[in-house]
């Protein structure tokens, strides 16, 4: 079931986002060569905490850290330990914050030192991919609509679209109806509603869009090792423009 969200959930939502948002800045800001994923965990769960909010993560499935770090060909659900990040790596943050009952989720993806240009390519692709998915996050537009969006993008820049995880509705859980893939067709799929709260989360890889579940049961890598990005904002659908609640 789609829950449409009043005026005063959007306004605890975007509480939870602006946390959510401080929390990336903090966190990707600090990725620099030498510093751990565990260290780039526990700046961002230390802020979270001082705001008197929770991970929405810790815990969620069994997951034992407060944000997903994934690094290079890491898709998504990287475990914060303490590898090291080296000049040239790009590490994805996925970090989602609890409030008052509400959840905001939000990720992006940051180079470590000096990235190649395939890299840097990669980054910037899925950062328009995500700006041109929220760009059809209108009020009776439907879910293909943002999915096509992104496909188109990315594989006009010579990339691949993930297929098996997608992004999702969110409020007082952290995944709800409907899911939003990143790939479809226009004017397919559920419809838009002013009042829906949904992650638009392109991940975008520079090869294969095949994906493999690594023995942890969470590492998400590419089956052909090469990289992955990803981006990620909490939306809200108005009877205007999309409104973001996690960006500052």
């Amino acid at each position: 079931m789609i829950i449409i969200k009043s005026p005063r959930e959007i306004d605890l939502m975007r509480i939870s986002g602006e946390i959510a948002a401080e929390a990336l800045i903090l966190g990707g800001s600090a990725v620099k060569p030498g510093v751990t994923t565990k260290e780039l965990n526990d700046i961002m769960h230390n802020f979270i905490k001082s705001k008197q909010a929770k991970p929405s993560f810790l815990g969620y499935g069994g997951f034992p850290a407060c944000a997903c770090i994934s690094v290079n060909e890491t898709v998504i659900h990287g475990i914060p330990n303490n590898r090291i990040i080296v000049d040239g790596d790009i590490v994805s943050i996925d970090i989602g914050v609890l409030l008052d009952g509400y959840h905001a989720d939000t990720a992006a993806t940051f180079g470590a030192g000096k990235i190649s240009d395939e890299a840097q390519k990669l980054i910037d692709t899925t950062k328009v991919c995500l700006e041109r998915g929220i760009a059809q996050a209108l009020n009776n537009n439907r879910v293909g609509d943002i999915g096509s969006a992104v496909q188109e993008y990315a594989e006009k820049n010579g990339f691949s679209v993930v297929r098996d995880f997608v992004g999702h509705g969110v409020g007082t859980q952290l995944h709800e109806e409907p899911s939003i893939p990143n790939y479809g067709k226009r004017s397919r799929g559920s419809r838009l509603t002013t009042g829906m709260t949904i992650a638009i989360e392109p991940m975008i890889n520079a090869g294969s869009f095949e994906i493999k579940t690594e023995k942890d049961g969470w590492t998400i890598n590419t089956v052909d090792k090469k990289l992955s990005a990803h981006f990620e904002h909490t939306i809200v659908i108005t009877d205007n423009e999309p409104l973001i609640l996690t960006s500052l």
